[in-house]
């Protein structure tokens, strides 16, 4: 993945190391201070003792519970054995905010434990992870449970069907309708609240929706249109997107309840992943590789902990 800052700092070495050349003292020249500024521009960030950061650059490593079945998000390579897509650079970008460096210099400091929907509260509370990076929708009852920043991202909630099939074009066709979604997701609650009288089958995995779809026990998939447009590249012909959303799915870091100074380091490190084109390239090379236009970075919601939380999504 590349990254803008990456760039500039290479370029700066470079000037760096050509003004060396000309000089009789072999050491760098970097003006009055006589550090090397290369490798400060290196080193791992200061944190306040005590706080969440300093306590993971401390122990050498960030856990993150991420999908391992979703295309695009969060894919587990079988070649390699390495978890690929948009959640995983996200959590490498929030890595070399902790640990300084690269996205190569930190890719031994990051650990990825495979967190379906059902778990990801679980793996929060009990500390199994430290973020949770796993197409998580913000919504008010999971700010109940964890805390979120974000969004990162912005997704709609679609409807995947066979490539054949013409007579589902809308949530309201699910009526009397087979179709799957993932147990504990947002997207359940939403077919059932948009198409009352489905027949929802619920699996742990989408991938395991896509199978169902393919055998036809299920007529019909629905979650997010990102996660959907993986799965349909996937399949090859087999599978289509119906293209009629019907909810809007912001995703965010989860992470431990009454977290503040963690929470607002992941949002300030989002905002400046945005404006620096991080963010962008990280899109680019996982999303936009199966066909998704690059959006604009959604606004970070940095809503504040006071029982009740603001609503971010509407009610479906």
């Amino acid at each position: 993945m590349r990254r803008t800052r990456i760039v500039a700092g290479l370029v700066l070495a470079m000037a760096l190391l050509l003004g060396a050349c000309g000089s009789d003292d072999p050491a760098i020249d970097t003006g009055d201070s006589g550090t090397d500024t290369t490798a400060a521009s290196t080193a791992p960030p200061e944190f306040e003792a005590g706080t969440t950061m300093a306590e993971i650059q401390a122990e050498g490593k960030l856990v993150v519970g991420t999908k391992f079945d979703q295309p695009g998000f969060g894919l587990k390579n079988p070649t390699n054995g390495q978890v690929e897509g948009f959640d995983v650079e996200i959590a490498e970008i929030i890595a070399t905010a902790i640990f300084g460096g690269t996205v190569e210099d930190v890719a031994s400091k990051i650990e990825f434990v495979e967190s379906v929907s059902k778990n990801r509260e679980p793996f929060i509370q009990d500390g199994k992870v430290d973020i949770v990076a796993a197409t998580y929708t913000i919504n008010d009852t999971r700010k109940q449970i964890v805390d979120f920043a974000g969004p990162y991202f912005v997704a709609k909630q679609d409807i995947m069907v066979k490539t054949d099939d013409s007579t589902i074009s809308s949530v309201e066709d699910l009526e009397g309708k087979k179709v799957c979604t993932v147990k504990g997701s947002t997207s359940e609650k939403n077919v059932r609240a948009k198409a009352p009288g489905a027949e929802v089958t619920l699996f742990d995995t989408y991938s395991q929706c896509a199978e169902a779809l393919t055998d036809g026990r299920v007529v019909a998939v629905t979650t997010d249109n990102t996660i959907l447009a993986g799965l349909v590249q996937a399949s090859g012909d087999s599978f289509k997107l119906v293209k009629a959303p019907f909810s809007d799915e912001p995703y965010g870091i989860g992470l431990a309840k009454d977290n503040q100074d963690f929470r607002d380091f992941i949002n300030d490190t989002l905002e400046e992943s945005f404006e620096s084109g991080d963010w962008a390239a990280a899109f680019e090379s996982t999303l936009g590789a199966i066909g998704l236009e690059t959006p604009e970075p959604p606004s970070i919601d940095r809503y504040a902990n006071t029982g009740a939380a603001p609503a971010t999504t509407a009610a479906p």
